[in-house]
């Protein structure tokens, strides 16, 4: 592990501690589901590069159309038109719920919320924004403002955007409101309507931003019941409904957006991480009647749309569609879904696992019901022994992510589940 310890050394003397690495381990090639070190190692990324690499690492048709792209045209900083962008803007609609037929490209996820923040703004003439409690949107000052997943991301940025308020989400595991989800009456939505009642007018908010499959904040999907009453309001009221799909879309859930679940379709769709393959590539989604009151130059981008990442972009939805991926994730995550369920009717520790496609929570409790960042830490480590890179989310860090590359195996599935079922049955 010479190598490793190194280059964490030679990262140290460069970059701010501001920057998180989740492991220790230096990686200098990947291929498929697999990550290689200098020293031979190897180990399956059910990471998935934090849920950006539906393809895995270095997919041929993504490598092959990216260096077919780099041999005509690099940049273009929004100077001039150019096919590769036009196109990927053409196949991305073409994936994306009814209406939502225009867009903008820009470069991460934090950029796409911006823009979806600034066209509601805009296009509605209000500035009210709610969002909710646990969700993460991104780092900027603007997506940090509709960010409440950890409060230590806020810490020292006050003051952030005025007039955004937060609701909570619904997270029936660990309900605010101490209900039972086959007996709950949508509280979430109740404590809403009440919000619009007494902190902030209907007709003053623009917005509300919501993760339909929520991300960072503990991987909970919302209840379609809880988005369709959510689409009644925003309808009822002449307010935006935003879908933030950064992490949720591009077929992780065995659809190619979660909202398509529950059959509820935005005003505004923010996509980003696997839209590309891990080229920078993100983009802001919304009905034509939205878009064309975004007059030149209300928003802007010097890389966004970028020709390489639209290529690989363009490649990555062909691959998905060539080769059934939502199908074969669809099928292949229920088969998870199964087995580890399975295993935590033997191990209460795991309190619910929950999700749908490669979008699985696997939440570690106590005796008691509390959170279990002990345990989750220790099977996380276990799994990274054995050659098997898994990440937590959560306040309490006590929820794996389970997040293979849609093009993981049958026996990659099998090998990655029974390292994970060793380090569960470890804690007894």
């Amino acid at each position: 592990m010479k190598d490793s310890h190194d280059l964490v050394k030679r990262a140290a003397a460069v970059f701010t501690p501001a920057l998180h690495i989740y492991y220790p381990i230096s990686v200098v090639r990947g291929e498929g589901v697999s990550v290689y070190s200098t020293d031979g190692r190897s180990w399956m990324d059910f990471s998935s590069g934090l849920a950006t690499l539906p393809l895995g690492h270095n997919h041929p048709r993504v490598v092959a159309a990216a260096k077919s792209q780099m041999e005509t045209l690099i940049h273009t900083g929004g100077i001039y038109f150019n096919e590769a962008t036009v196109a990927a803007a053409e196949k991305l609609v073409s994936i994306t719920p009814p209406g939502l037929d225009r867009l903008f490209f820009s470069n991460s996820g934090a950029e796409a919320v911006e823009g979806a923040l600034k066209v509601a703004r805009f296009v509605t003439g209000r500035q009210g924004i709610l969002s909710f409690t646990r969700a993460f949107h991104g780092r900027t000052l603007g997506a940090l403002s509709v960010t409440t997943s950890s409060a230590a991301y806020r810490r020292k940025y006050h003051t952030l955007l005025p007039s955004v308020y937060q609701v909570p989400y619904p997270y029936c595991f660990r309900c605010p409101f101490r209900q039972e989800p086959d007996t709950c009456r949508l509280c979430c939505i109740q404590d809403l309507e009440e919000t619009l009642k007494h902190k902030i007018p209907a007709e003053e908010v623009a917005a509300i931003i919501i993760e339909p499959f929520l991300g960072e904040g503990g991987y909970v999907p919302a209840p379609p019941a809880f988005l369709a009453a959510l689409r009644e309001i925003c309808d009822r009221h002449g307010i935006l409904l935003i879908f933030d799909e950064v992490q949720s879309g591009m077929g992780r859930t065995g659809r190619w957006f979660a909202s398509e679940i529950a059959a509820v379709v935005p005003d505004i769709l923010t996509v980003a991480k696997g839209i590309a393959s891990g080229f920078p590539l993100s983009a802001v989604v919304a009905r034509k009647e939205i878009m064309d009151q975004w007059p030149c130059g209300a928003h802007g981008t010097t890389f966004g749309g970028n020709p390489v990442s639209c290529a690989a972009s363009r490649a990555t939805i062909d691959v998905i569609r060539d080769e059934a991926l939502l199908e074969q994730t669809s099928s292949k995550g229920a088969m998870v879904l199964d087995r580890l369920r399975e295993l935590s009717v033997k191990h209460p520790v795991i309190g619910q696992v929950r999700g749908s496609g490669f979008m699985i929570g696997i939440e570690f409790v106590t005796p008691d019901g509390a959170p279990d960042t002990d345990s989750c830490e220790k099977v996380i480590n276990h799994c990274l022994d054995n050659g098997l890179i898994l990440i937590s989310c959560g306040i309490e860090h006590n929820i794996i992510r389970f997040i293979p590359p849609l093009v993981t195996t049958d026996q990659e599935l099998d090998r990655a589940l029974t390292v994970f079922e060793e380090g569960v049955n470890r804690l007894a």
